[in-house]
């Protein structure tokens, strides 16, 4: 099986050892990604929403470079370090996102990079 590294110029660039995404046949892995300005590399000022904002436009960026879009998940993962914002996220990702919809878990985290209040990642399967 070939393994094609998947990158995208409007999401943040991975901080470690890892790629935005990696596609294996027809199946898209997208690392998770955190609410930090593609541009500055910089955390998103503002609230969980905005926060959730950023989380699923960085998602979509890399979708799209994939040749997808996050219309294609089969599965999210979303991390809060507060679960009193699950309904917050849960309306945020209903924007990008229809039914069927895809398969998910919603983990409480003491703490993510940068100190972000939300993660998430996904796993596509394209057309």
């Amino acid at each position: 099986m070939s393994l094609t590294v998947v990158t995208s110029d409007r999401a943040p660039a991975a901080i470690g050892p890892y790629s935005q995404a990696i596609r294996a046949s027809s199946t898209v892995f997208l690392s998770g990604q955190i609410p930090l300005d593609p541009a500055s590399g910089e955390l998103v000022a503002g609230d969980v929403e905005v926060q959730a904002v950023r989380v699923f436009e960085n998602l979509k960026a890399v979708a799209e470079a994939a040749g997808g879009s996050l219309r294609q998940a089969v599965k999210i993962n979303i991390y809060l370090t507060d679960l009193s914002h699950f309904a917050t996220v849960n309306a945020v990702m209903a924007r990008y996102v229809e039914q069927p919809y895809p398969a998910r878990a919603t983990l409480g985290v003491a703490a993510l990079p940068r100190g972000a209040a939300v993660e998430a990642d996904a796993i596509l399967v394209l057309d």
